[in-house]
């Protein structure tokens, strides 16, 4: 279906991309430090499950319609940004305790992977990446392009899965050492709420 040369350079640039400071990955990063690197892991696993929505959207010729109409671009990206002025409240009002008492252990992780979801779908701008940027590794006369464009989509949801698995992991790491101090998981709240709320701001004024 691919030659080497496209895999290569498409799997390098996905990673890249993965690497590359955004707003799904500054979220596995916060939630990581905050709750856990199991936590952070489960959102991962959200936020992919987003980009298979994305995908499927591309391939079916749904994300055109983002690009198309600024109604159904500006409605989606309006409620991905009330949801993360939502989470920036909620942790602007938790302390210390309940950063305590809210371990990946006794936390639902279904939520923090609902949430994943709903972060990365709620954002417009990914399946309007995605139908820029996929085609550009397909030929139409190798195989189904719809094809194709599911399987670049499989990559790059595995570069990322790779990717933020690793952040995961990192800020999990450092997280369990900054939750001893009282003061510090009031910190790392704070600052989980400014990001937030500046990812709502980002999003709420993005344009197609």
């Amino acid at each position: 279906m691919f030659d080497t040369s496209t895999l290569l350079l498409f799997t390098t640039a996905s990673i890249l991309l993965a690497l590359t400071p955004g707003p799904d990955n500054i979220f596995v990063l916060t939630q990581s430090a905050l709750k856990g690197k199991l936590v952070g892991i489960v959102v991962t696993l959200g936020l992919c499950t987003g980009l298979v929505v994305h995908t499927s959207a591309v391939a079916l010729g749904i994300a055109a319609i983002f690009q198309a109409s600024a109604l159904a671009f500006n409605l989606l990206k309006f409620a991905g940004a009330v949801y993360l002025l939502y989470l920036a409240w909620g942790a602007f009002r938790a302390g210390a305790s309940t950063l305590d008492n809210d371990t990946s252990r006794e936390v639902s992780l279904s939520r923090f992977y609902l949430r994943g979801i709903i972060m990365n779908v709620t954002n417009p701008k990914v399946s309007i990446f995605f139908l820029a940027f996929l085609p550009q590794f397909t030929n139409p006369e190798n195989s189904s392009l719809p094809l194709q464009l599911v399987a670049l989509g499989g990559i790059f949801i595995l570069s990322t899965l790779l990717v933020f698995g690793a952040i995961s992991l990192l800020a999990g790491v450092l997280g369990q050492w900054l939750r001893r101090s009282g003061r510090a998981q009031t910190i790392l709240n704070k600052v989980s709420g400014v990001i937030f709320a500046g990812l709502a701001l980002k999003l709420a004024t993005a344009s197609r």
